[in-house]
């Protein structure tokens, strides 16, 4: 399978581009995904005939599958016995969804637990947008869908939760953001891939994780989630050459 990748005048960042309409002269609605660590998804109107875009899209190529939706289900089953057993129940035990897809990943971790527990412990969102350290390349006007927090964390076990862990500046964003709602008891973080320590740029480590997954600094890890794909499953897609050395 080819990925496409291309880059936005608007923005300045790289992301996969996915065109819901590509009739000459009408309206198409674009979904860019941002790369390479945290997936925030801008959604832009633009006319087909007078593109945005400034670059030709890149193939990717798609090297492995390295887990389907079975196997992510469980791994995700695994993470919430491991949170369970780490935390001695769900006493004051909140899970934290990073948008994008660390939010779908928090709510089927918390129905994993109800099933073990019987009681579902809740779940919040953060939206990292305006703590990212990249913010000055991301636009004048950046997307903001919002944070959604249950009650005050102050006190609390929070328990943050992303799709993949990569260089840790995501991770950094998200604590940043979540002690200025309040100083908890704890913070753990829960991945679902991590792409291994010699990528991180931060000393920031996942306390539960589904998959390690070692790669090259070439290569991208791919999820995909009902909640937002149509297909569902985790790939390693790979830059050219000529774009990796870049």
């Amino acid at each position: 399978m080819a990925w496409k990748q291309t880059a936005l005048c608007s923005t300045h960042l790289v992301g996969w581009l996915h065109p819901v309409a590509t009739a000459p002269g009408s309206v198409s609605q674009v979904r860019v995904d941002l790369i390479p660590e945290h997936d925030l998804c801008l959604d832009l109107l633009v006319t087909v005939s007078r593109f945005l875009l400034v670059s030709d899209a890149v193939e990717f190529t798609e090297k492995a599958r390295i887990m389907d939706e079975a196997r992510i289900n469980r791994a995700l089953a695994r993470l919430a016995s491991e949170i369970v057993e780490e935390n001695h129940g769900l006493t004051d035990l909140v899970l934290v969804g990073i948008r994008r897809r660390g939010v779908p990943l928090a709510n089927r971790i918390a129905d994993k637990i109800a099933d073990l527990e019987g009681n579902r412990p809740p779940v919040g969102i953060l939206d990292i947008t305006l703590y990212r350290d990249d913010l000055s390349t991301v636009g004048a006007k950046p997307i903001v869908s919002g944070t959604e927090l249950p009650g005050d964390v102050a006190g609390r076990c929070i328990v943050l939760i992303d799709d993949v862990l990569y260089t840790g500046r995501t991770v950094r964003a998200a604590l940043d953001q979540l002690i200025d709602y309040g100083r908890p008891r704890r913070v753990q973080l829960a991945v679902l891939i991590d792409r291994g320590n010699e990528h991180r740029e931060l000393p920031i480590q996942a306390d539960y994780i589904g998959k390690l997954v070692p790669t090259k600094k070439s290569e991208i890890i791919k999820v995909m989630l009902t909640d937002f794909d149509e297909d569902e499953g985790v790939v390693i897609v790979e830059r050219p050459a000529a774009e990796a050395a870049a």
